[in-house]
Parts: structure tokens; C-alpha cells; sequence
């Protein structure tokens, strides 16, 4: 009874912490989005998490400056001093993050995400994949491809979208950099541990 007491003790305080700190972040859409559970990185002690870009592709219109776009994106959100930071590798069998470029997508998208986690809503490892040209053929200009690798890193980090289109986390991404909200819901969700924010049935 102590133990289940004291589980139900750590998720209030974990709601509390939410509660009081979510004005001004969209949280709440991702607690919606995701059967109220958040899923994150862990804290790794100043230990980078180890991100390679591909370097190189034979993509049509595909060139180089897109790669400084895609790190300047990583650099962005690494501004935001979370528990998870990012490193740049050249070996790609040594990271934990990979980005690799594409014509394009069947989808009217121009990125994705994929992550996996362990049973306790840890993030383990992802990847990131990003069109250079938009479903209907038109190439990405390099303000695009910046401003679609911020949204996916976005993701990476754990973060779902918002009905709010000043945020690079819409799903229709309109600006070219983050939004306040956009800081305040990373920093909030790096707050509190990974895993569900309502006690479990029993």
C-alpha cells in the first residue's frame, strides 16, 4: 500500500507540476494527442545525444546548404539548455540520430520522425527524414528545409503538434522559427519524467 501510495504521491506532484506551468504552452494537446503520457529523452548528464546529418545524396536539387540548415535547426533548439543536448558525428554508426534527405513523399508532408521508447515512455533512439521537394514537385528553399527540420526535431525531442500556427510545431509549419510556446512546452516537458500523468487502473 506505501508503494501504490507512493506512486499516486509522485504523478500528483507531477500534475501539479503541469498544471501550474502550462499557461502560455500546448501541452495539454499533447497530453490529448498521446493518451495522456508524455514520452521524452532522458537527462543524460551533459552527455550529447550523438546526431549525424547525411552528408551527401544524389537527390535532384539537392546541395549542401541544407545540411547547415538542418544543424542550425538542432543548434536552435539547443539553445533552450534542456537535459538533452546535441552532438554532430561524421560516423553514422556511432549515432543516435539520423537525418537523411528524399525526393519526396506520397503524403502532402516534407518530414518525418520516427522514435522508438522503452515501456517506460523513455525515447531510445530516432531518425529523421526530410523531402527535398514537395509532394507536387516544387523544390524546398533552404528557409523551408530550416524551418521543417526545426518541426521534426521538434518531434525528436517528444513534442506533438498544436493547433497554434505561430508555433514551428502546427502541423502546416508557416514560421521560420521557434515560438515562445514552443520553448516554454520543451522546457516544460523536460520538467517531468517520461511515462502516464494518471494512475494507472488497478
Amino acid at each position: 500500500m506505501t508503494a501504490l501510495r507512493s506512486a499516486d504521491d509522485e504523478l500528483e506532484g507531477i500534475r501539479q507540476t503541469l498544471r501550474t506551468r502550462e499557461a502560455g504552452t500546448y501541452i495539454s494537446e499533447i497530453l490529448r494527442a498521446r493518451d495522456s503520457a508524455l514520452a521524452r529523452w532522458r537527462d543524460r548528464g551533459g552527455a550529447p545525444l550523438r546526431v549525424w546529418v547525411q552528408p551527401l545524396s544524389r537527390v535532384d536539387d539537392w546541395h549542401r546548404k541544407y545540411v547547415t540548415e538542418v544543424m542550425r535547426a538542432f543548434t536552435a533548439w539547443d539553445t533552450l539548455a534542456l537535459p538533452v543536448r546535441f552532438r554532430f558525428v561524421e560516423d553514422s554508426s556511432r549515432a543516435h540520430v539520423h537525418v537523411t534527405f528524399i525526393d519526396r513523399f506520397r503524403e502532402p508532408i516534407s518530414g518525418r520522425t520516427r522514435w522508438a521508447r522503452d515501456e517506460n515512455y523513455w525515447i531510445t533512439d530516432a531518425s529523421i527524414t526530410l523531402a527535398v521537394h514537395h509532394r507536387t514537385g516544387e523544390i524546398l528553399e533552404d528557409d523551408a528545409m530550416h524551418a521543417m527540420a526545426l518541426h521534426e526535431v521538434g518531434h525528436l525531442l517528444g513534442l506533438d503538434h498544436t493547433v497554434d500556427p505561430s508555433s514551428v510545431m502546427a502541423p502546416k509549419v508557416r514560421v521560420r522559427s521557434l515560438s515562445n510556446a514552443d520553448r516554454a512546452t520543451a522546457r516544460l516537458l523536460y520538467s517531468v519524467p517520461a511515462g502516464p500523468v494518471t494512475p494507472a487502473r488497478r
